[in-house]
């Protein structure tokens, strides 16, 4: 859905769409949309600046690799965003600082905005940095590579610290 400037001039522009799995890229093969994205709100100019306020809400499972047993792991989402877009060609030109009250600002091109990409941005903000199945997971055996979950596989690790090893040396030596 494209948030055209020319009819937010007219009126504010609500939406209420659902995106499939699969309708928008992440650009992430560890990431997946597994249930319907469920978005609605509404889309307006704020006064002569041609800034764009969109506001709403978004409902949307995801499901990510586990970052320590890298089995699929669910993330459901349901999260309220408000967000200010400014014309593009107002940064056009020279380069110019932002002030701390700006850096929430987002810009936009030819017109409008997409909803898919406002979207896809939504999701990744929201998802945890890092994602786990389970607080409790023990993730994957650095020796044999077994889901410690699953099974405990009976590895010992050697914890060995090579930078110690010549001073090691000199106290064997030592009569």
């Amino acid at each position: 859905m494209f948030l055209s400037v020319k009819e937010m001039e007219a009126r504010k522009v609500r939406f209420d769409v659902t995106f499939p799995p699969g309708e928008i890229e992440f650009h992430d093969r560890k990431l997946r949309q597994i249930t319907p994205l469920q978005v609605e709100g509404s889309a307006e100019l704020m006064g002569v600046t041609q800034e764009i306020r969109v506001r709403g809400r978004l409902s949307v499972g995801m499901e990510a690799d586990c970052d320590r047993c890298l089995e699929p792991a669910p993330f459901p989402l349901e999260s309220e965003f408000d967000l200010f877009y400014r014309p593009s060609e107002e940064t056009a030109g020279d380069e110019k600082a932002l002030d701390e009250d700006e850096s929430e600002i987002g810009f936009y091109e030819e017109g409008g905005l997409d909803l898919k990409d406002i979207m896809r941005e939504q999701i990744l903000l929201s998802l945890p940095m890092q994602r786990i199945c389970d607080e409790a997971c023990k993730g994957i055996c650095p020796v044999c590579g077994g889901n410690r979950n699953i099974a405990a596989c009976g590895c010992h690790e050697k914890k060995l610290d090579d930078r110690w090893a010549a001073l090691r040396e000199l106290k064997q030596q030592k009569p």
